[in-house]
């Protein structure tokens, strides 16, 4: 016994002096993704002016200086204890509803049953979602003023969820800093004929599956794998991301013990299937910020920071929209990642209100826009080696 303890001991401190190493370590572009506090706004070129005839956007953009000062300076207070009563609301909602399926489990008939678990999949899947959203706050360091607590919240969210956290954290940081580039985008972007690989995918992503998907193996053609903690993407961080990796073989050896004990039919019931639903969650929400009508994505030479993160939308998730912490209110959260999810609702009304000619807003129910969003992508995503701007029809 004793020595189980020191063995135990030791590892918590390992864990613990990797994490202030990772303090050490970090990569002050962490620091501002975007570059929000200097960026000015960038005039086009009259050489471009052809190219961008068929933006919906003014030809003249503020800059995010000019954008920041006219939002409430309280939206972008980050709140440890505001960040931590989510947190912690979002982990009893899943104890809560986990309670309730064993209820519903032990005391239905199969017949009733096999009825109502799809609700109770669903609803435990939203659950799931909100606290991806938490660790999302975390790896955009709007958590809280405190990077070691960011990264251990969001490394405890995330595992919960089966994704690495900091390896995840570095490459959705490279999306927001390229975000709509044709050619540096991380994700869903157009891809040019010269590197297309010819690759079918699954209708709709294969919903789900399509996250699990990208997180081996990445998105082609510049995929970047958020297992292999040596890709060069993650060279100065390889510490911080062998600890969510570590903390992800922890987590699934006790979700296999787990299966074993309660066997295949109930895990699937209890976690499974809510992390199929929060993974469906997270490819329609990731896919949908960044895809409709009138939304250009640019070439290197034409993007700027204004100009790339005004091409994302914001969309209403009915009576989940709160639950999920408002994730789909995304121009906002895009000029300002660091904007607290608590904050982004009233900041979104402001910008709305200042800068009406940059707002994109989209009501239409999710799921048909999505799917109809994914048809046009499927036959437009390959695009002419020499396109400057790339809009679907």
């Amino acid at each position: 016994m004793a020595r189980w303890k020191s063995g135990v001991s030791g590892w918590v401190q390992m864990l613990l002096n990797t994490f202030l190493f990772t303090l050490v370590t970090e990569d002050a572009t962490q620091e501002s993704v975007t570059s929000e506090d200097t960026t000015a706004a960038t005039l086009v070129e009259d050489t471009n002016v052809d190219s961008l005839s068929k933006v919906k956007l003014p030809r003249k953009l503020p800059s995010i200086i000019e954008i920041k000062k006219r939002l409430p300076s309280h939206c972008f207070d980050r709140q440890t204890s505001t960040s931590m009563y989510y947190m912690i609301r979002d982990f009893v909602q899943v104890i809560a509803a986990y309670y309730v399926g064993e209820f519903l489990w032990n005391n239905l008939s199969p017949a009733v049953l096999v009825v109502v678990a799809p609700v109770f999949v669903f609803v435990q899947g939203t659950f799931f979602t909100s606290l991806f959203v938490i660790g999302h706050d975390c790896g955009h360091r709007s958590f809280s003023n405190y990077r070691l607590l960011d990264d251990m919240v969001g490394n405890v969210t995330h595992t919960f969820l089966m994704t690495p956290f900091y390896t995840w954290k570095l490459t959705h940081s490279h999306h927001h800093k390229n975000t709509g580039n044709i050619d540096r985008d991380e994700v869903f972007y157009p891809v040019r004929r010269k590197y297309d690989t010819g690759g079918k995918v699954l209708p709709g992503f294969g919903l789900g599956i399509g996250w699990f998907g990208y997180l081996i193996t990445g998105y082609k053609p510049r995929n970047v794998p958020h297992f292999d903690p040596f890709q060069p993407m993650y060279r100065k961080h390889v510490v911080a991301c062998l600890v969510s990796l570590v903390s992800m073989a922890i987590w699934g050896t006790c979700l296999y013990r787990y299966a074993v004990t309660v066997g295949c039919a109930k895990f699937c019931y209890h976690y499974f299937g809510p992390l199929f639903v929060f993974a469906t969650y997270t490819v329609v929400i990731t896919f949908l910020h960044h895809h409709d009508d009138d939304i250009p994505w640019y070439s290197d030479h034409l993007w700027d920071n204004v100009r790339g993160q005004l091409s994302s939308i914001d969309r209403d998730y009915g009576i989940v929209h709160y639950v999920i912490h408002s994730i789909g209110t995304h121009q906002v959260h895009h000029l300002f990642p660091k904007m607290p999810h608590y904050h982004l609702e009233e900041a979104t009304q402001v910008f709305r209100k200042e800068f009406p000619e940059l707002v994109h807003l989209n009501k239409s129910p999710i799921f048909p826009a999505y799917f109809n969003m994914f048809a046009r992508w499927a036959k437009q995503c390959i695009i002419a080696d020499d396109t400057d701007v790339h809009i679907y029809k």
